[in-house]
């Protein structure tokens, strides 16, 4: 099965809206695993949607950071949205950075997720 740059922006924007339900809870509630593990998945597969809809394999890629840079080549306006706060820039994808309990890294974590799904929308990509 041939999987489409549509096909990863479903499932970003569907982890993306679990991220935000989780995230939207009361501070003493939120599960920040699941925000944190949703927002990443949503930032890969944005990532490797955009690839694929420019004809590149994103399998080629193995951690967020490499997606990344190969977006920014493709189109310098992703400099604008800034990564490097994201914690799983560097990493393969794994979870052991979802395993952190501080709001913060969870927030880094869910307004990288945000922010390049509103640059996404307002290139007309998604």
């Amino acid at each position: 099965m041939k999987i489409t740059a549509n096909t990863y922006y479903n499932q970003a924007s569907q982890k993306l809206k679990e991220a935000n339900e989780e995230y939207n809870r009361p501070e003493e509630d939120i599960v920040s695993y699941g925000v944190c593990e949703n927002s990443r998945f949503a930032v890969e597969n944005y990532l490797k949607g955009y690839l694929v809809e420019h004809n590149i394999d994103p399998k080629s890629f193995d951690t967020v950071n490499s997606l990344y840079a190969q977006c920014k080549l493709l189109n310098s306006r992703f400099e604008e949205i800034d990564l490097t706060e994201f914690g799983c820039d560097s990493n393969t994808f794994d979870t052991d950075h979802c395993n952190e309990k501080e709001i913060e890294k969870v927030n880094n974590c869910y307004e990288a997720a945000d922010k390049l799904d509103t640059f996404l929308r307002q290139e007309k990509i998604i």
